[in-house]
């Protein structure tokens, strides 16, 4: 007989839902798309740790082999019978899918969810996630209510295209930068520090003093810094933990006569950087440290080969200035499952989409 007598069958798909975070969380982030490699098993504990909840784990094989792992905690009342998928909401809330996984394995998740809860939240999440964009599909023809609300747009620098043009940072913004730090320098003696694995959590500590003397502490609550206490410290902090995700941040800071002045903090994924967090002490704010200590950081990777920066949402201006386009947008995501709660998700659709934030328009849109 010749191979081609053989036919193969389609992948046996097996799911489960088990107490707790799953170890083959890390088995299936290892084998899903570049971009969510850093959704491991450390990053959902880190989220348990920082903001609370029980963990259970729907885990997904194929032919023994697991391709998919969603963590879910608790949303709402209990008698509501609402999950979500934990972590940090930025860069965003997804789950790891093995990049060869099938229909088979997306319907098997989506039976056994039904069986266990009324509906999941995810999100905040990416319009071309690779994990959510089969998974809406799969519970669409399954008769599941999808029903989303717009958080942001998204914006993007093709590092790629300024390493094409081989014209970037432009002569003009070299001069001007050039200017700034012989005035940054009169306060002191400037450090410039690249950050790497060895550096955390440590280096978080110069990142919290930093944040503690910038505008977020005195126009806002500060419960949005990412690395004080009263902000997301504990979460980063806890991440870094985990050895893999620790060689997967990036960071730059500033030092005036060794004291922290600004830092730029990214986490890499694959060829995809995502800017996490830059921050400034006010004090220094005529002499634009942020943008000084952001080129560098930028020039580092782009010659480190780095394809794309993911600067997310907001602050579209300065993005916009340094070369940054609008990307996908960012959306958050009730599915609901088939039956009473799928109808319920028809009435409340509108609730939940005026819930979101409106969609910034761009005034040359109009022009």
């Amino acid at each position: 007989m010749f191979l081609d007598d053989f036919v193969r069958l389609p992948p046996v798909a097996r799911a489960s839902l088990s107490e707790g975070l799953a170890t083959a969380i890390d088995a299936v982030a290892a084998q899903a798309a570049p971009g969510h490699g850093f959704l491991r098993f450390g990053w959902y504990a880190a989220a348990l740790a920082a903001y609370g909840g029980q963990a259970r784990t729907l885990v997904v094989e194929e032919d023994g082999v697991p391709t998919l792992a969603m963590p879910l905690v608790g949303l709402g009342p209990r008698w509501l019978r609402m999950a979500s998928v934990p972590g940090c909401y930025w860069p965003f809330r997804s789950f790891p899918l093995a990049l060869g996984a099938g229909e088979p394995a997306l319907r098997a998740a989506l039976a056994t969810l039904a069986r266990a809860v009324n509906g999941v939240r995810i999100g905040p999440v990416y319009d071309d996630d690779a994990a959510l964009a089969p998974l809406l599909t799969a519970a669409r023809a399954a008769g599941w209510a999808t029903i989303d609300r717009f958080v942001a747009d998204s914006w993007l620098l093709d590092m790629a295209a300024l390493r094409a043009a081989g014209d970037w940072p432009r002569g003009s913004t070299l001069r001007k930068n050039r200017s700034h730090e012989r005035h940054l320098a009169a306060h002191g003696a400037p450090g410039w520090h690249i950050l790497g694995a060895g550096d955390w959590p440590a280096a978080f500590d110069g990142f919290a003093r930093i944040e503690t003397a910038s505008w977020i502490a005195t126009r806002t609550d500060g419960s949005d810094a990412k690395f004080t206490a009263g902000g997301h410290g504990a979460f980063w902090r806890a991440a870094a933990a985990d050895p893999a995700i620790a060689a997967m941040m990036h960071g730059a800071m500033l030092t005036i006569d060794a004291v922290p002045a600004a830092f730029a903090f990214d986490l890499e994924a694959g060829d995809l950087r995502y800017a996490i967090a830059n921050s400034y002490d006010a004090a220094f704010a005529r002499h634009s440290p942020g943008k000084l200590l952001g080129y560098r950081h930028l020039s580092a990777a782009l010659a480190r080969g780095v394809a794309r920066v993911d600067w997310g949402a907001g602050d579209s201006g300065y993005k916009q200035v340094i070369g940054a386009r609008r990307g996908p947008a960012i959306r958050d995501w009730l599915l609901l499952r088939p039956g009473l709660p799928a109808r319920a998700g028809g009435l409340m659709r509108g609730w939940w989409r005026r819930s979101g934030n409106p969609r910034w328009t761009d005034p040359a849109d109009s022009a």
